[in-house]
């Protein structure tokens, strides 16, 4: 099979998180296209989340193939960045947590720039002021 395919893996991947997302959202009221409900919107995005999951993983199997290399110390980083920003979240305040995840996580990546994750930073912090501010959604951000 195709199990040392990145391709293939990305979009297995893709399918099972649109997939158990799309099943979670089922436990709520789907209502109708004029008046949805509150499962509606998780359902629609798991569904065309798990429909560009299935294009993928045809996808693979047109392209030439890509191995999939695991690295230790980047999924470190990355679950460490992800734990990171839930307890500065939590604890301290949205912001530091967001500003955490960027500096830390890029650390994964091939190349490291200050000022690209500045940018970063910026962008998602006001995208959550955004969601509080406009949503009204409770964000601790300060």
């Amino acid at each position: 099979m195709n199990f040392n395919n990145r391709n293939f893996i990305r979009g297995l991947c893709l399918m099972a998180i649109a997939l158990l997302f799309g099943l979670v959202s089922m436990n709520y009221t789907i209502g109708q296209l004029s008046r949805s409900g509150p499962g509606m919107f998780p359902l629609m995005v798991s569904s065309i989340l798990f429909l560009i999951g299935l294009l993928t993983v045809v996808r693979s199997h047109f392209v030439d193939r890509v191995a999939l290399d695991y690295s230790v110390k980047n999924i470190t980083l990355i679950l460490l960045s992800l734990v990171g920003f839930t307890v500065l979240s939590q604890y301290i305040n949205m912001t530091l947590g967001i500003i955490f995840l960027v500096f830390c996580s890029t650390f994964a990546g091939t190349s490291y720039s200050v000022v690209r994750n500045i940018k970063i930073s910026l962008g998602l912090i006001a995208v959550a002021l955004v969601f509080k501010n406009l949503l009204g959604l409770s964000l601790p951000l300060y």
